[in-house]
């Protein structure tokens, strides 16, 4: 079973995805959000059928005390079209700190600003997802 991760940003969704036996999460590429919404789900629904997604996790922002933000209700309302526009299952998970450890790790690796701007949405799909295969192990 591939499960499929969704970093979700306004510019950008980074994208990773499980190995066959969902144990490691991978960054996978980075898609760019279109004006045309049509357009954007119709690549996300392609992209999730070439990597056989059988389950969706759903980056979700909250405040460090905990709250949700009002970023939060956009995420929601995006799944909801997704999971609308695609018919799979998604799943939600606490993304805090995703994108600043995601940055840290590429700064660290002597990424450079140029790339480091297109690999950190994934690299955070990919931290997000880990989080989720590790939190089901248990």
């Amino acid at each position: 079973m591939r499960i499929v991760s969704l970093d979700v940003g306004t510019k950008r969704i980074g994208v990773a995805v499980s190995d066959p036996m969902g144990m490691i999460a991978q960054p996978y590429t980075v898609i760019y959000v279109l004006h045309q919404k049509e357009k954007t789900w119709q690549k996300l629904a392609e992209l999730l059928q070439l990597l056989e997604a059988e389950l969706i996790v759903i980056g979700l922002p909250r405040n460090m005390n905990g709250s949700y933000g009002p970023k939060t209700e956009e995420i929601k309302a995006f799944a909801t079209e997704l999971q609308l526009y695609t018919k799979l299952e998604i799943v939600f998970i606490d993304e805090r700190l995703t994108t600043v450890i995601a940055n840290k790790a590429l700064l660290e690796g002597n990424v450079s600003r140029k790339n480091r701007k297109e690999a950190v949405d994934a690299m955070a799909a990919a931290l997000i997802l880990q989080t989720y295969l590790d939190q089901r192990k248990n």
